[in-house]
């Protein structure tokens, strides 16, 4: 080996160190969001019997509000992202959660408690969003699509085992211990990527923060038919998955009465949707973005309407095993859809990244949360309203990305 070809080797392998750190440092990084959700729901009861929750569905709001102060944040953190750069304003979100987790940590009755929930989602929303934006600095089309399942399929570790850590916590201590857990993440996050991210938006791309032009990308944005299209098939999508995690710990533990095994039932489905976003890593630079997860959707989609029928068919309370076999299958194949969505919807939104990742995940969130929070609710001790929830979501969905590739004058393939 020349000393040439040892240089570019030793070049190569550093390149490929930095983009795995940086990965698994974003990975990280909007984990915060999961963890908050995920560990929290073996805790749900309890925190709603020693706050003196009286009304069963009401816990499913520790949930809801925290993604509801995620929707309202997105929309501040890409703009000022733009102007100021990505690292102030994740800065910003740490010490936001940070503020949040304290608050949960001593709260005394139930609404101090949701005011801790709001605060933790606004702060990690941003994290969450502005990682988006510094994915879009680098990369663009399938090269980003791929680099954004490669992260999910790293944060995905996150849904696997954040129940039984939450459960764990349980087992040996009070549920406030979880909040401390999760004050202490973010803390240590916050801190490698001080340490170890660069700032990846140069001064010479900054734009000037202004109404003004806020207003304009905000505007571009919903003009955009791409954009608008894959943000709302993609709100519509997340908005079932939202309905199963408000009501996940009531379907397992008092519908199937899985007790103690529930965060293995809920790691086995996110196992799954890791599976997904690994595969789809792979497979849309082969076939691209568009091809791909269409087929998924229209895959998931009959699946649904099958499901539901069969749901309503036996009175909302399908064997468990058929329960399980069909969530496996819908997160498997919504997991094919995420990555390259949000990649699709950014595609020609380059010029103005910080303001549309803002954009698109607020309004993915809010639209979401809507749809999430009615399927939650509507939950009467049975799976229908969930099954008919991914089902009428999942044919939305379908007929929205039918809309948006009239558009693919400006959209990635």
């Amino acid at each position: 080996m020349t000393t040439r070809d040892g240089i570019l080797q030793d070049r190569a392998g550093a390149a490929d160190q930095v983009r795995v750190e940086f990965i698994l440092l974003l990975a990280f990084t909007i984990s915060l969001v999961a963890l908050s959700i995920d560990s929290m729901l073996p805790a749900l009861s309890e925190i709603a019997a020693d706050l003196g929750v009286t009304n069963p569905n009401d816990r499913q709001m520790v949930i809801t509000v925290l993604f509801a102060g995620f929707g309202i944040a997105q929309i501040f953190y890409g703009p000022v992202s733009d102007s100021v750069g990505r690292k102030p304003v994740i800065y910003a979100g740490f010490l936001i959660f940070i503020a949040g987790s304290i608050l949960c940590i001593f709260s005394g009755d139930f609404t101090t408690m949701l005011v801790g929930r709001f605060l933790q989602g606004f702060g990690a929303a941003g994290p969450r969003t502005v990682v988006v934006a510094m994915v879009r600095d680098r990369y663009e089309g399938r090269a980003m699509a791929r680099i954004m399942s490669l992260v999910t399929s790293v944060f995905i570790l996150v849904p696997v085992l954040a129940p039984s850590i939450g459960q764990g916590i349980l087992l040996v201590a009070h549920w406030r211990a979880i909040f401390w857990m999760l004050l202490a993440l973010g803390i240590v996050t916050s801190l490698w990527f001080a340490l170890r991210q660069e700032e990846t938006l140069p001064i010479e791309r900054r734009r000037e923060l202004s109404f003004a032009r806020v207003f304009r990308a905000i505007a571009e944005t919903f003009r955009s038919r791409v954009a608008l299209g894959y943000m709302t098939a993609t709100g519509l999508v997340f908005g079932a998955f939202i309905g199963y995690l408000a009501s996940a710990q009531q379907i397992f533990q008092e519908m199937y009465g899985m007790g103690k095994l529930f965060p293995l039932c809920f790691g086995m489905l996110a196992v799954t949707f890791g599976a997904a976003s690994l595969t789809n890593a792979k497979l849309v630079m082969r076939f691209g973005m568009r091809k791909l997860s269409h087929r998924a959707l229209i895959g998931h989609t009959l699946l649904s309407l099958v499901f539901a029928a069969i749901a309503f068919y036996v009175e909302g309370k399908p064997p468990f095993l058929l329960f399980m076999a069909y969530m496996m299958g819908a997160f498997f194949l919504i997991g094919l859809l995420f990555g390259n969505f949000n990649a699709m919807a950014m595609a020609p939104l380059g010029h103005i990244a910080g303001v549309g990742a803002a954009v698109i995940g607020a309004m993915t969130t809010f639209i979401s949360v809507g749809c999430g929070a009615v399927i939650g609710h509507a939950y009467q001790g049975t799976i229908l309203p969930l099954g008919i929830g991914f089902a009428v979501l999942g044919v939305l969905s379908l007929a929205v990305t039918r809309w948006a590739d009239g558009g693919h004058a400006d959209a990635a393939e």
